[in-house]
């Protein structure tokens, strides 16, 4: 995944500012981390209008690096953030293609894109960039959606004095849109608990989802770094993970080894309890003291057996067994509480403007909480030949991550879908899906891209392929889950078939376990145990 930063102003309006020189300078550096092979800077004059093009470039694809910002003899440029499944640098290839277009309409047919947001008089510049570095008074900056492409008529902005303004700034709907879940709601259907022995309906479905996730892990394991670990996965041990893994060795050279990264953080909370007990009866303000004046470091053996190191372990042996050609790392990465609270900061400038609680360690998705995803992309820790091993220093070399993020959503994999179920049957459970898939990029992809980007990484999402979701919202909402069922059977009970046929069987039975509590990620820092996930972090 690249980094792109766009500046557009009039010299007139936005003399020598030495405050807004020193921001383009910081979020030009925290670009450049995302694309750490190549960078280059374009600037274009059109009368007084002043623009400067940054890019970034990571190279996963092609066979030569390709500098951006993308250019022509007509004075065409492109900035591309993006991901297309080609054999070619994807920028290069889409730049091609635009420059075979003439009006706007051809190009809002060929793009997929993002809507901008639009100068004032009050601060008469347009900024377009990937990541940020955090809150800053020079800037306001909104989550970019990703129904529609914005363009701005260079030309008409070099008219007299006039100000940047929203007139300048048109917009485009895209076409193309996310297959609606399907609505059908089924007539009591049979209870099946026996991943086993599906019924013929079922087992023909879980084919066609393995087929379909198979092509879509297929599509997302290019890459150009052989002889190494190219291709690393987000690793908890749960079913979505372990599936990715699993069908990404079909694909990936058998010389080359997997690595799977699995994150383990070290928790104040934790250790007080095992030190002192449960404190969770004492009143709040003894609690926080206790944990903040209390806990001697210096005499403690701080461990990282959190429950996702475990199930991790497990499922090592699982894939060890049914792909034993394969070398498979997996990647302990534990995370001390000084060295989370030193990188706070850090971590928080990059989820911005993302700010509240849950967007930092709480979340009920498996992967999209920004501290665990942060120390799993830097890919620093240890790994161990077998279980009883010594560990040795180990630092991931792969450019492509793959998550699961999307199996939940898609599938039914959250406790929520149960209380819906029993407030409203299976209707409740319908709409909880179309709300989920109507949500995700919002809620997920663009946080997770710039934390995991920072570290010139790139996150890949095969439950998320057009395919993928088309084909799930596709079926009738009994055949992905059935709430009627025990915990570890009824959530994407469509998902733990499919992986029982392929002989994942440990896997399968696996209950949902959020990562903050899995990662002991959650509740770290004095103050936050009492913090609902949409609180805002402090400034």
């Amino acid at each position: 995944m690249c980094g792109i930063l766009f500046y557009l102003h009039k010299v007139a309006q936005c003399q020598n500012d030495a405050a807004w020189n020193n921001l383009f300078h910081r979020l030009r550096d925290a670009n450049a981390a995302r694309g750490p092979d190549a960078q280059e800077t374009v600037v274009q004059n059109i009368s007084d209008v002043h623009m400067t093009f940054f890019a970034s470039e990571l190279r996963l694809r092609g066979d030569a690096y390709i500098t951006q910002p993308h250019r022509d003899e007509h004075g065409n440029v492109l900035c591309w953030n993006g991901e297309v499944s080609s054999e070619e640098n994807d920028g290069a290839k889409l730049f091609a293609e635009l420059q075979r277009t003439q009006a706007p309409e051809q190009i809002r047919d060929l793009l997929g894109s993002v809507e901008g947001p639009c100068p004032t008089t009050e601060s008469p510049r347009l900024i377009l960039v990937s990541v940020s570095v955090g809150q800053c008074p020079e800037y306001s900056l909104d989550e970019l959606p990703t129904d529609a492409f914005f363009y701005v008529d260079i030309p008409s902005l070099s008219d007299g004095d006039r100000v940047l303004s929203f007139p300048a700034v048109s917009r485009y709907f895209l076409i193309a849109h996310l297959a609606p879940v399907n609505r059908t709601i089924p007539d009591n259907p049979p209870v099946s608990g026996d991943l086993d022995k599906p019924s013929e309906q079922l087992a023909v479905a879980a084919d066609l989802l393995l087929g379909h996730l198979d092509e879509s892990v297929r599509l997302r394991t290019d890459s150009e770094d052989q002889g190494k670990a190219r291709i690393a996965v987000l690793f908890s041990g749960g079913i979505d993970s372990t599936v990715l893994a699993f069908l990404a060795d079909r694909h990936v050279d058998r010389d080359e080894p997997i690595d799977l990264l699995n994150v383990a953080f070290e928790n104040p909370r934790k250790i007080l309890v095992q030190t002192e007990g449960n404190i969770g009866g004492l009143p709040k303000r003894e609690k926080k003291q206790r944990l903040k004046d209390r806990i001697d470091y210096s005499t403690i053996d701080v461990t990282y057996n959190v429950p996702d190191r475990g199930t991790g372990l497990q499922e090592l042996e699982e894939l060890r067994r049914l792909c034993p050609h394969r070398t498979w790392n997996l990647v302990e990465v534990n995370v001390p509480f000084e060295e989370y609270t030193d990188a706070r900061t850090v971590i928080e400038n990059l989820m911005f403007p993302g700010r509240t609680v849950m967007d930092l360690v709480r979340c009920c998705s498996e992967h999209t909480l920004a501290a665990a995803l942060y120390f799993a992309a830097r890919g620093e820790g240890q790994v161990r030949s077998v279980a009883t091993a010594k560990a040795r220093p180990y630092k991931s070399s792969a450019r492509v991550l793959l998550n699961g993020l999307g199996s939940d959503e898609l599938l039914g994999g959250y406790g929520r879908f149960r209380t819906a179920f029993k407030a409203a049957g299976w209707q409740a459970i319908i709409d909880e899906l179309q709300l989920e898939l109507h949500r995700i990029p919002t809620r997920n992809l663009g946080r997770d891209d710039r934390v995991i980007s920072s570290h010139g990484k790139e996150t890949r999402h095969p439950f998320l392929s057009l395919s993928v979701v088309s084909f799930l919202s596709s079926l009738p909402v009994h055949m992905k889950l059935d709430p009627r069922l025990e915990a570890g059977i009824g959530e994407k009970m469509l998902l733990r078939i499919a992986t029982r046929k392929v002989g994942l069987v440990e896997a399968s039975s696996r209950k949902k376990r959020a990562m903050q509590f899995g990662s002991h990620s959650a509740r770290m820092a004095p103050g936050e145990d009492d913090k609902k996930g949409d609180f805002l972090l402090k400034e």
